[in-house]
Parts: C-alpha cells; structure tokens; sequence
C-alpha cells in the first residue's frame, strides 16, 4: 500500500533534547525505517520542518540530515496545508503562546513539559485544544524506558503486593562553566528565563508516580540554590538564582509515600543517573533506565545492627536482574509512534495536554509548599 507523508513543524530542534531524542534518535529514525505502518498497512512517513530563530544552525543541519524544509518565519510554518503537527522543544516561557498559536492554526501539537509556566496557562491550552477539536501529546518519555517498563510489569503482576513507599534519587553534578563548560543551558538557572529544577522536573516526577506507583495527592518540598553564580555559554558569570536542587515527599493513594531527591548538585554513586525503588509487603524493586532489580519476601537477608563491626554482608548480591525477556525501542521513538498513530488513525493515546496540565499543578504545588514551609494538596483536573 503506498505511503503519505506527514508534515512536522519542529521547533526547538536545534537544542540538546530537541537534536538528539526527538529529530535525530525519533522522527528521523522513524523517516529512515520506512515510517510507521498503519493499521490498514499504509506506510506513514514523517516529513520534519525545521523552525527556529539560528537561519546558520537550521541550514547546518538541514543539510547533514538531508532536510528539505527549514526556516525562521513560524507564522509561515504554521499556514502550511502540508504541516499537520507542531512540536515544541524550546524554552518553557515561549511553550504556551506558541502551543496556542499552532491550536489556532489548525496543528495538532505534540510537546515537551512542562506545557506551560503555571497551571491556568496549561490548563487554557486544554481548553483551546478541545475547543479546536485537535489532538495533543506530551512527552511523557520516562513511562517508555525499559526500566520503568520492567517496574510496571513487576507492579502488574502483584510482586509487590502491597505497595508501602518509594525513592527516586536523581541527579548529577551539572559543571558551573569556568573549569569546565556546563551540560546544561544557562537558562535553567535563571527564574527570569523559565529556570529551576522543581519546574523542570515535577512534571517527570508526577506522571511516573501516577502511572507506576500511585496517584498523587499532596506534596511538601524544600528546594535550595546550592550554586548561586555560574558561567553561560559565553563565558560570562551571572547570578544563578533558580533553584538547582530538591527535596519532596509525596502522599499518594493508599498511604503510598514517595521520597524524591533531585539536584544538579551532586556527584553520582549509583547504578544509574537515576534510581526509582519501590518497595512492597512482598517485594522490592529497583530500577534504573535500563536494568531493574528485584529482592522478594522470601529471600530477604536478615540484616542485624551492630554499629561496632565493618558490615561484610554484600547486599547487592541479594537482588536479581529482570532478564531482557523483549526488545525495547528507544523511550522518544516509541512515543513518537504512537501519537503518530493516533494524529493519523485515532490510534490510543493517553498522554494529551491534560496529563501535562497534572505534571505543572505537582510544581506549582511543590513550590508554594517551599515557600510556606508546609504540606499542599495537589488539585484534581476538575478543580
């Protein structure tokens, strides 16, 4: 059956994220593989348009990726009959006004997190979404990782039994741009620009709970600046006032508690840039993006406290590997795929700018708690 294609304004291309998981390792990938085949067997084959504000980069890299279609001007992206989608991988301040210019336009929109900078603003694009009657997706990558997809498998299957608490531990030792130059834009560390890691990353934090542990319903949090002058990519110091660093606990259904600590202020001695352990009556798990460990009830070591000798006891010896038991495509890809499907056939889809609005009202949340210093119950979508 023949192919079409399918026209993807992508905006944001030309940074980190925007580059390397969605143009090169998603949509690309996807283009070279021969598309996405539908359910009838027709071929869908993504066609990107590169927009931005760099004519030099966009060039660049049109040419190295043999793209045909790139260009400065949105407004005239955005009145292309052959543009269907709008995604978004810029700056999180221009992430709502350019998501509700494509909704206007007609473009299904497809977009990174956090959907906007506060609550009312995510929750207007939803409104205007529907009104439009045009589909929305929002990367929701950590769901399509094999690690997590190994811990949901262990939740579904009853190894926890009953699920009593988690930890997620994250973070990195992010470079403050004088000895050596940051993996991280300046940006980030700047309030003025849209910066802070509780904004960044509640939104992770909020759909990984909710789909793989339990739905969350308050939150305290204590965020700091632990670094409070960097250097930018030009090599000028500048105040860093954003916060860098978290600390959170989450209430969740059940009596489920989550412990969250999150910094780009420390240096890792972990299996992984990220760990997410989740205990349970009959079991424990933890994961990291790719492997997962598993210890059950019934062979738990009996660990006895004696502060007066070197403990001898490996305990990492006492989890075992989930085998690799299917194959697991990248995390971006994946869900590049299935909101493809679902712009082209209706196909399931339930990571929609609603499941966005979520992810900001858990910052929103953990922000105010900083700033009063107590326990704040996260909203409902209806409220």
């Amino acid at each position: 059956m023949a192919a079409r294609q399918i026209g993807i304004i992508m905006h944001g291309a030309t940074g980190r994220m925007g580059l390397n998981q969605h143009l090169i390792r998603s949509v690309l990938a996807i283009r070279d593989q021969g598309g996405v085949v539908l359910s009838g067997g027709q071929r869908l084959i993504p066609k990107p348009i590169l927009v931005g504000r760099n004519a030099a980069k966009l060039e660049h890299l049109a040419n190295q990726h043999d793209i045909a279609d790139w260009g400065t001007d949105i407004d005239a992206a955005l009145a292309r009959p052959d543009a269907e989608i709008f995604f978004d991988a810029a700056t999180t301040q221009m992430r709502a006004e350019l998501i509700a210019r494509a909704i206007a336009a007609g473009k299904h929109v497809y977009c990174e997190k956090p959907v906007a900078a506060n609550a009312e603003d995510a929750r207007e694009l939803v409104r205007l979404a529907r009104d439009a009657g045009i589909k929305s997706g929002v990367v929701h990558d950590k769901l399509f990782l094999p690690g997590l997809l190994k811990l949901r498998m262990l939740r579904d299957s009853g190894f926890f039994g009953r699920i009593l608490s988690a930890k997620i531990d994250f973070g990195y030792w992010v470079f403050e741009g004088d000895w050596q130059a940051a993996q991280r834009p300046s940006w980030n560390y700047r309030c003025g620009d849209g910066g802070g890691i509780i904004l960044d990353m509640m939104p992770h934090w909020r759909y990984v709970v909710d789909n793989v542990i339990a739905p969350v319903r308050s939150v305290s949090c204590y965020g700091t600046t632990h670094i409070p002058q960097r250097v930018d990519e030009a090599g000028h110091a500048y105040r860093a006032d954003a916060d860098d660093a978290a600390y959170a606990l989450l209430e969740c259904d059940d009596g489920v508690l989550v412990q969250i600590a999150f910094s780009w202020c420390t240096r890792v001695r972990r299996d992984d840039l990220v760990t997410f352990q989740v205990d349970g009556t009959l079991g424990s798990a933890v994961a990291g993006l790719s492997d997962c460990y598993t210890q059950a009830r019934v062979n738990t070591p009996r660990p006895v406290w004696n502060p007066d000798e070197r403990q001898t006891h490996d305990f990492r010896t006492d989890w075992q590997l989930v085998p690799e038991n299917r194959d697991y495509d990248n995390g971006f890809k994946a869900q590049w795929e299935m909101f493809l499907r679902h712009v082209a056939e209706d196909g399931p889809y339930d990571y929609s700018l609603a499941e966005g609005v979520k992810g900001v009202q858990l910052a929103e949340a953990a922000a105010l708690s900083w700033q009063e210093r107590r326990w704040i119950d996260v909203p409902t979508l209806a409220d």
